[in-house]
């Protein structure tokens, strides 16, 4: 199960609000949302959190590029909201990869071409769940000027997002949310 909370800066402190993710397919699309809730292009923290085994944070602000962190980019990699951040901060595949890649065997040979024998004894290297390191992912400063210090990010376990909020003086908004 995931929560999924918006938090937007404004000139009297932290707005939150909690947020559907059920037509989020793509990071445009998280950072589409963030937009719509900034106020004066602030800055727009997106939380996405699955039951304690990872959260993400993305930070919009303006026309900036997404900053990114998860938690636990493994964990984060086998969930559907939690790839979305993985594949942008790995350097994930475009559509148009992913469409080169239906021309492949799943031995990485071009249909209809053999496999020599040295490709057998390579390790193979996928882009898959299982491949992702386990471990925070990132910008690991993503916090640090509100008020969050990197050590202090990478120290979260349980109700890590609670603890982000409080650090923001934005506790008790969240808990609006929540």
């Amino acid at each position: 199960m995931y929560f999924a909370a918006l938090l937007a800066r404004t000139e009297d402190g932290w707005e939150a609000s909690d947020t559907e993710l059920d037509d989020v397919e793509t990071l445009s699309d998280l950072t589409d949302l963030a937009h719509e809730a900034s106020v004066d292009e602030d800055t727009v923290l997106v939380f996405i959190e699955q039951e304690d085994a990872w959260f993400g944070l993305v930070r919009v602000e303006g026309e900036d590029d997404p900053r990114i962190f998860v938690s636990d980019a493994s964990a984060a990699a086998r969930s559907s909201y939690g790839e979305i951040l993985t594949k942008e901060l790995l350097g994930g595949e475009s559509d148009d990869d992913a469409d080169d890649l239906d021309s492949l065997d799943l031995d990485g040979t071009e249909e209809g071409e053999p496999a020599s024998a040295d490709d057998d004894e390579e390790e193979e290297h996928s882009v898959s769940a299982e491949s992702v390191p386990p471990g925070p992912a990132g910008d690991r400063e993503i916090l640090a000027d509100l008020g969050m210090p990197v050590r202090e990010l990478l120290a979260l376990e349980s109700d890590a997002l609670g603890e982000i909020a409080d650090a923001l003086g934005a506790a008790e908004v969240l808990e609006t949310v929540r």
